[in-house]
């Protein structure tokens, strides 16, 4: 059997200029990457801005499991899908992040034979954009250092400065460090920590921003600390917005590429969805809107974290309007769900699936909370019996919720057409009347306590003192209208990462809240989530390799 790499390297890939024109975008609009990745210059927007959206349709999922859920290969193989039927769709993903490359969790770029290539560049080093916002970042971070250090005319309280430096790698080493060591030569001294560059706000920040001239302004906000008297000072007073958004000018285009059967696609921006807002950029997705009927969109983990982020945050900020969500299920995670260890989830199991898929459950209950038809779509493993999925379609149907079977992993495209078929007949028959969960205006703690509720199902919310004093001085400096990003593990509905299924009677405890005023939301830290992730015992990286003609091998 192939690997994942084994097919995306004998992928029939065409032009991208070939792609391009598919999709109506003209030659003198696409700035190239070589033959096969391209970014978009802002004429494409300027051209198609005033033509009628397509429909948008959000692709989410249960809670991840080690069991694998696949919920990119299932956004890339139904965009494959709808063009078997001659639909014009366009597939819209986030960027692939460095660290879980090269850590436990692969690639992004799908799987099996419904993937998006090049995959090798996109798994690396892709156009630059990860580059970029980690230079932006970390420049950010030097002028501070250095304005302290030459006389600090703005009064910085060095044991205040709260913009961390960020690095695209799994390093725990770098989560709590100490800079400006050996000496007033090398600065003052003071506690600094690492973020992985999907966790920056400048990472929200270039998904969040309209254009060039947005992502300046939005960059002169960002708060980088606290003067002695507990002012403000954000990046624009130590003039930093203009070199930042210099060297984000080709970071902020949309990169165009294709499938293994050379569908378009939009891979622009990767913010991870547990401790950031989980979605592609504004601009890839209202680009795609304009050129063509269909644009299937992912958000980040499970449907509590990254498709309420996109709702909540996304959608708001960019005045979009989802037209449907598709759940990714397997029958494997949900028997996880219900308590069978990852060895014995090969065998039927109904009992455990009973216990599990609740899980799925509440994920389709929470998505009709935004008032959004729901298609839950089960990705296939050969190990699946027919008992048991005849047992996941029947709750679905008793939930109201539309069901298909998806085979994209084995059967690319093809595998999709039952998804497909039914998730255009219910776009075609159903109306979806789209609203957020809560209202901007609300207080800091109802937005938060809305979500523990009625997203996670939680009873209530726990505040540590320090986030009961954040809270108070946010809505005193003005931000208490702001949408709020939970930052909350990715494997439970609450904030414990063992409480698998549908856990019930549980609290949340929040640590700390911070305003992103640059992004436009307050970050709301959970649990014992992490910022800088760490690599596992047996990192990925230690299985990829390139041999002497630069073909490169291990990728998953």
């Amino acid at each position: 059997m192939l690997t994942d790499i084994e097919i995306a390297q004998g992928a029939a890939m065409l032009p991208i200029a070939k792609i391009a024109e598919k999709i109506g975008i003209l030659p003198e609009e696409l700035e190239l990457y070589g033959n096969f990745k391209a970014k978009l210059s802002k004429d494409v927007w300027n051209r198609v801005k005033d033509k009628p959206d397509g429909k948008l349709v959000l692709v989410t999922a249960i809670n991840p499991t080690p069991a694998g859920e696949g919920k990119t290969t299932t956004t890339v193989g139904l965009g494959q899908a709808m063009a078997k039927f001659n639909k014009n769709a366009i597939i819209a993903l986030r960027e692939p992040s460095l660290g879980p490359v090269m850590g436990i969790k692969g690639g992004a770029a799908g799987g099996g034979w419904a993937q998006v290539v090049p995959m090798e560049d996109i798994n690396l080093h892709f156009t630059g954009d990860m580059h970029a916002l980690t230079a932006a970042n970390n420049l950010l971070c030097a002028l501070v250092d250095n304005h302290i250090k030459q006389g600090n005319a703005l009064g910085i309280d060095p044991t205040k400065v709260i913009f961390p430096r960020a690095l695209d790698m799994n390093d725990r080493s770098l989560r709590n460090v100490v800079v400006g060591l050996g000496g007033s030569i090398n600065g003052v001294p003071r506690e600094d920590h690492f973020v992985i560059t999907v966790a920056s706000e400048l990472m929200a920040i270039l998904c969040l921003a309209n254009d060039l001239s947005d992502l300046k302004h939005r960059l002169a906000r960002v708060i980088v600390g606290y003067t002695y008297e507990g002012k403000e000072v954000r990046a624009g007073d130590l003039n930093a917005q203009g070199a930042m958004a210099a060297l984000l000018k080709d970071a902020i285009k949309p990169n165009l590429v294709q499938t293994l059967e050379n569908t378009p696609c939009l891979m622009h921006g990767g913010p991870f969805a547990n401790i950031a807002h989980g979605c592609n950029s504004i601009q890839a997705t209202k680009i795609a809107l304009k050129l063509a009927d269909y644009v299937i969109t992912e958000a980040g983990f499970g449907a509590d974290l990254g498709a309420e982020k996109f709702l909540d945050i996304k959608c708001r900020a960019a005045g979009l309007t989802p037209s449907a969500v598709v759940i990714v299920a397997t029958v494997r995670a949900l028997k996880y769900n219900g308590g069978v260890a990852k060895s014995d989830l090969a065998q039927e199991n109904l009992e455990a699936l009973a216990k599990g898929i609740g899980n799925l459950g509440k994920h389709i209950e929470n998505m009709r909370k935004f008032h959004l038809n729901v298609l839950v779509a089960i990705n296939r493993f050969d190990t699946d019996t027919e008992a048991e999925i005849a047992y996941i379609e029947e709750y679905c149907q008793k939930l109201g919720a539309e069901f298909s079977l998806s085979e994209v992993f084995a059967k690319g495209g093809e595998g999709g057409r039952e998804l497909a078929e039914k998730l255009v007949h219910m776009l075609e028959t159903k109306e979806s009347h789209f609203a957020p969960i809560y209202e901007e205006k609300l207080p800091i703690k109802d937005k938060i306590e809305t979500i523990v509720k009625e997203i996670y199902g939680g009873e209530g919310v726990v505040y540590t003192a320090a986030a009961e004093k954040q809270i108070r001085t946010l809505e005193e400096n003005g931000y208490g209208s702001l949408p709020v990003c939970m930052a909350k593990t990715q494997y439970s509905l609450s904030d414990d990462p063992a409480l698998l299924g549908r856990p019930t009677g549980f609290t949340v405890t929040v640590k700390e809240v911070k305003a992103y005023a640059g992004a436009g939301f307050v970050t709301v830290l959970t649990g014992s989530i992490m910022t800088m992730p760490g690599l596992p015992k047996a990192p990925a990286a230690c299985r990829i390799d390139v041999d002497e003609n630069g073909v490169i091998s291990g990728l998953f």
